[in-house]
């Protein structure tokens, strides 16, 4: 697999390729021209942010491109990272440790884990 610096994500066809870690930071820089980090709060980013799950929901329901909605959620996640000193990659890496070795079941196309059974 490609080390993080030369992933690649295709933003819109025939645009330009951006890596992730410049739109990560063209982001952040984003967030910080329009006074989102130092005012704002967890809270209220935390409040954003499930504004926008609703928002792919309701597109996810209507059979609609959901690319935006993903997007829009994963700018507010950059804001709620930098305000708490943490990396997209960082909470990721983690996750990934969790559940990599997970074992479950499928009911109803949610997967339950095992120790929940």
């Amino acid at each position: 697999m490609p080390s993080g610096n030369t992933r690649k994500s295709i933003v819109g066809q025939g645009k330009q390729l951006f890596s992730m870690n410049k739109l990560i930071k063209q982001v952040e820089q984003w967030h910080r021209d329009r006074n989102l980090i130092e005012g704002s709060d967890d809270k209220a980013q935390v409040l954003k942010l499930i504004q926008e799950l609703g928002e792919l929901s309701d597109s996810v329901c209507k059979g609609k491109p959901i690319d935006d909605d993903i997007g829009d959620l994963l700018v507010v996640m950059i804001n709620i990272c930098v305000r708490n000193k943490i990396t997209l990659e960082s909470c990721l890496s983690h996750s990934w440790d969790e559940i990599k070795h997970r074992k479950g079941v499928m009911r109803d196309g949610i997967f339950i884990k095992e120790e929940d059974l």
